[in-house]
């Protein structure tokens, strides 16, 4: 069983910036879709961005769009978020998603629904 960990949240102010990292214990991390969702309290989980399996695609909110980016990073062994020019609603705590994808199927997955391995959290507050 696939066990992902997230790092890199904290609490921050308006306008500063954070990057989250995104980890598949014991697997190449570069064989999974990935995506970024978020839930805040008393709101439902909502996507933030995602990636294909080799990086060629991506796909983010509109809520992020111009202030975040997902991107790859082989040698770490990690899927990262930079979170830019953060807001106070951008609180949340921040869960990366995996799913296994077959070599050459080029799929960006905006649906939780899709992914079969989550991570626990990490919790990002940006205070005004």
């Amino acid at each position: 069983q696939e066990q992902l960990v997230e790092s890199g949240g904290g609490l921050v102010q308006a306008g500063d910036s954070l990057r989250l990292s995104c980890a598949i214990s014991g697997r190449t991390i570069s064989y999974y879709g990935v995506g970024w969702f978020r839930q805040a309290p008393g709101k439902r989980r909502e996507f933030v961005a995602a990636i294909s399996r080799t990086a060629r695609y991506t796909n983010y909110s509109d809520s992020v769009t111009g202030r975040f980016t997902i991107s790859r990073d082989s040698a770490q062994n990690t899927v990262n978020l930079q979170l830019n020019n953060l807001k106070p609603t951008d609180t949340a705590v921040y869960y990366c998603a995996a799913r296994l994808i077959a070599f050459g199927v080029m799929v960006v997955d905006l649906d939780p629904a899709e992914y079969k391995y989550w991570g626990q959290g990490t919790q990002v507050t940006v205070s005004s």
